[in-house]
């Protein structure tokens, strides 16, 4: 059974009606006979989409328990035994409550999808989680339901469901998206116009890189090397010389004209020579690019005109940005520059600027060397001169200058060698003389029109001719092969310097890596593969390109790095020569990949460190902070089942009540000393709901007399997204912490407010305060100020606070009190609308 398809309504914003496309797609699906159930949708109470679901088969949801209350979520094993053709699965990003068949809403419609059924699912853009940090920025909201970009991008289907702000403002103004006690602080607050226009860009911007993925699959399935100028990409030809730097401010500048232009910056280094570029001043370029957002590409190629024409159609780019060639003017009669020949070549689908700047015909700092790769055409050319110029020249000399004698004639046809060999190389220039003695032979030496020669003399002279013939030939050829090796060994210094650099730049990125060997090489695909003995199958480590095969026997070209790792590239089988700068990719390759891992050991090792600091520093505090209560349980137990003494009632109630004393501090300490730990390993996650601060503080003070805290939390203070059970134990740790600092008769005041987009909660005391370098300190576990006594915990009330209000997406941060004292100020985020959020679950999670 194949893979069922899946199809997702990317919203711009929440409110744009991705839910009732979705099901205004089931209806017309089931109209035409599909069979189509709803497996999960949200309406929110909006009549509109409440109402698009009459008429669609719905399937059960399962009820779990989690933390003394019932949740419901899809039911998995429902569908899945149902089979339909098509289920609707509402909010991909969604979290599962802990204790669901998977941690995430979308590893459930994987499930769906490999049983065949096709899937039509919702997420906003928010959700993506790429986009996390930026929406974050724009709204200043944490999004923590994310999807996986992967997950999103494997889509075979994805439609923008896109909504101008002032008409989903409007639609939020007339209740059709919230309830009416919402709508105003949504519109002041996430629902911004600003904010709606910034996620509106973030998702077509998005669209479009996908939809440009799906036409470079299609271009590459079906050979189209034609530009189809559907969006704006400029390669900037580089050189390495100065005017790079203007060419590339021009392109940029183009680019901006035009929404999701894209700048490429592309240096070739020609086996022919052509330029002689400076290793720093490319340096500068290529950062000059990157910052400017574009990208910087390096190619080796045997032309540079077709190389770079090559390029932006494999690019499918727009336009090319050269500049005006340094060459002199005199130079160009005999070739034409890079920037003529690329615009000449160019065709109709590609346009060409040319740019002038300061160095344009100022000549370039080197001579130009000459190539020895030829091309098929002076080969030909070279052949036909050998060939066709002695028998031309032997036909005219007999017409109209018989008597011109012998020495001339074989200068003659030493002329046309020499121009064989120039044009053609050695075995052109090799003809020329054993034809040329023929004909000299037959033309001009005694006997006339006979393959014989009577003189000795002459015989001694045409066999000084080809002597001269040959070697002449020989001396050009060797000219020009070691001129051609000159060219190529500058072209893999060039790729060489730039791997050292790397090296020396510290760069890490594995996959950049590969694509710039991709790239330099011309190949369809590289990738990285290694295995743990000479018997097990062999991995990718890393990989790029398309259609990666899996091991070396499979690939164009292999090159074995050790025993244990090899480089696979498909696309050409590549010359003998190219082993060379090869094997330093594949050196390089091997460097980055054991860097990589050393980075992970490093931060592992630094990880464990901290842990053993932990460790050491636990082991210090609870010697003593947990002994002290033991020893004052031990004592009262002791004294009240001693026969030597009677004691009184009130004797009795005071022993009892210093039992109950010391266990109470036990469980407060060992309740955070597993916080910390849960902290530590990243088990606690947080159940996000709205929720009432006027609910939650009161709960949490009653670790602390009556009379030691003010309350004042307005009841019209807007609901904050948290975790009920956090938020109540970090106020309690912060009221405790303030409470124990604080002066005899004066409580501490707790206050809460709404600002902007937070809430913020205040616990203020009149205690001695924190210096300001202190305060940071104060948050970090079995830290404790000052003269605090020993009995009063092991240091980590303040650090499990910070934990706790952190994982809900709050602060927690702490500012002198005017007069003296410390206020620990606790920021909440407002509660957004629409489904309750919260971040990835483990299987098992406690809080």
């Amino acid at each position: 059974m194949g893979r069922g398809k899946l199809r997702i309504y990317l919203g711009a914003a929440p409110g744009v009606g991705k839910t009732y496309a979705m099901l205004s797609e089931a209806h017309r699906r089931v109209e035409r006979g599909t069979d189509c159930v709803v497996g999960f949708v949200e309406h929110h109470s909006r009549t509109r989409t409440e109402v698009m679901l009459h008429g669609l088969e719905l399937i059960e949801r399962c009820e779990i328990e989690y933390r003394g209350s019932t949740f419901t979520e899809m039911d998995v094993d429902a569908i899945l035994a149902r089979r339909p053709a098509v289920a609707l699965v509402d909010e991909l990003a969604h979290t599962n409550v802990p204790g669901s068949r998977n941690a995430k809403r979308w590893q459930d419609v994987e499930e769906l999808l490999q049983a065949g059924i096709d899937v039509v699912s919702t997420v906003n853009i928010q959700h993506l989680e790429s986009l996390g940090d930026v929406v974050e920025t724009i709204t200043g909201v944490r999004q923590r339901e994310t999807v996986p970009d992967e997950v999103a991008r494997r889509a075979d289907q994805i439609e923008l469901v896109d909504m101008s702000p002032q008409a989903l403002r409007r639609r939020m103004a007339h209740g059709n998206v919230y309830k009416p006690d919402k709508v105003d602080a949504a519109l002041s607050n996430y629902f911004r116009p600003g904010n709606l226009t910034a996620l509106r860009e973030l998702a077509l911007l998005w669209v479009a890189d996908r939809v440009d993925e799906y036409l470079q699959e299609y271009r590459g399935e079906h050979n189209i090397r034609s530009t189809w100028q559907a969006r704006e990409r400029i390669v900037v030809g580089l050189t390495g010389g100065p005017e790079g730097r203007t060419l590339i401010r021009r392109a940029a500048r183009l680019a901006e004209k035009g929404a999701g232009g894209e700048v490429l910056a592309v240096y070739i280094a020609a086996s022919d020579g052509l330029t002689s570029a400076s290793p720093k001043e490319l340096a500068v370029q290529r950062t000059l690019v990157e910052d400017l957002g574009g990208t910087f590409h390096h190619v080796i190629g045997d032309s540079i005109p077709d190389a770079l024409l090559e390029f932006a159609r494999g690019c499918n780019a727009t336009q090319i940005v050269l500049g005006v060639s340094r060459r002199r003017s005199w130079q160009s009669v005999f070739r034409p520059g890079v920037s003529a020949t690329v615009a000449r070549e160019s065709g109709p689908d590609l346009d060409v600027h040319i740019v002038t700047h300061d160095e344009a015909a100022k000549g370039r700092g080197l001579p130009v060397a000459r190539g020895a790769r030829l091309g098929r055409s002076r080969i030909i050319w070279g052949w036909l001169t050998g060939i066709a110029g002695p028998a031309l020249l032997a036909v005219l000399l007999n017409q109209f200058v018989p008597d011109l004698g012998l020495a001339n004639d074989m200068l003659l046809f030493l002329t046309c060698t020499v121009a064989a060999a120039l044009l053609g190389g050695l075995l052109p220039a090799l003809a020329s003389a054993a034809f040329g003695s023929l004909l000299l032979n037959y033309y001009f030496t005694p006997p006339l029109h006979e393959f014989t020669i009577s003189d000795p003399k002459n015989i001694v002279a045409i066999a000084i001719f080809v002597g001269v013939a040959v070697s002449v030939a020989s001396v050009v050829d060797l000219a020009a092969r070691r001129t051609h090796q000159a060219a190529r060994l500058r072209a893999e210094s060039e790729i060489l310097s730039f791997l050292a650099g790397s090296v020396l730049r510290g760069e890490n990125s594995l996959d950049a890596l590969l694509e710039r060997l991709r790239e330099t090489f011309a190949m369809q695909s590289v990738v990285l593969l290694e295995r743990s003995s000479e018997v097990d199958p062999w991995t990718t480590a890393a990989s790029v390109g398309t259609s990666p095969v899996s091991r070396p026997e499979d690939a164009d070209v292999d090159l074995p790095i050790g025993d244990d790792m090899a480089l696979a590239l498909t696309g050409r089988v590549l010359p003998a020569e190219d082993r060379r700068v090869l094997g330093a990719f594949a050196a390089q390759a091997a460097v980055v990949l054991d860097r990589q891992r050393l980075v992970d050991e490093a931060e592992k090792s630094r990880e464990l460190a901290e842990a053993n600091r932990i460790r050491t520093a636990l082991l210090a505090a609870v010697s003593h902070d947990l002994r002290t209560p033991l020893a004052g349980i031990k004592a009262s137990v002791t004294s009240l089942r001693s026969d030597d003494v009677e004691w009184s009632e009130d004797d009795k109630a005071e022993l009892l009540e210093g039992i109950e004393d010391g266990a109470d501090r036990l469980a407060a300490l060992i309740g955070n000393l597993l916080d910390m730990s849960r902290l530590n390993t990243g088990t606690v996650v947080p159940l996000i709901r709205e929720t009432d601060l006027d609910e939650v503080v009161p709960m949490a003070l009653g670790g602390v007399p009556e009379d030691s805290v003010a309350l004042d939390i307005p009841e019209t203070l807007p609901m904050v997204a948290v975790d009920r059970g956090l938020l109540e134990r970090a106020v309690a740790n912060i009221v405790e912490n303030a409470v124990k600092y604080s002066p005899a008769g004066q409580p501490v005041n707790v206050t809460a407010s709404a600002l902007a987009h937070r809430v913020e909660l205040r616990v203020v005391d009149r205690g001695p305060g924190v210096p300001d370098e202190a305060k940071d300190r104060i948050f970090e576990p079995f830290q404790r100020h000052g003269d605090a006594p020993r009995g009063a915990g092991v240091g980590l009330g303040l650090a499990v606070a910070r934990g706790f209000t952190e994982a809900i997406g709050g602060t927690l941060a702490a500012e002198d009190t005017p007069g003296g004292g410390l206020t620990m100020v606790l920021t909440l985020p407002i509660a957004g609308d629409g489904p309750p959020v919260a971040p990835e679950l483990p299987t098992s999670a406690v809080t």
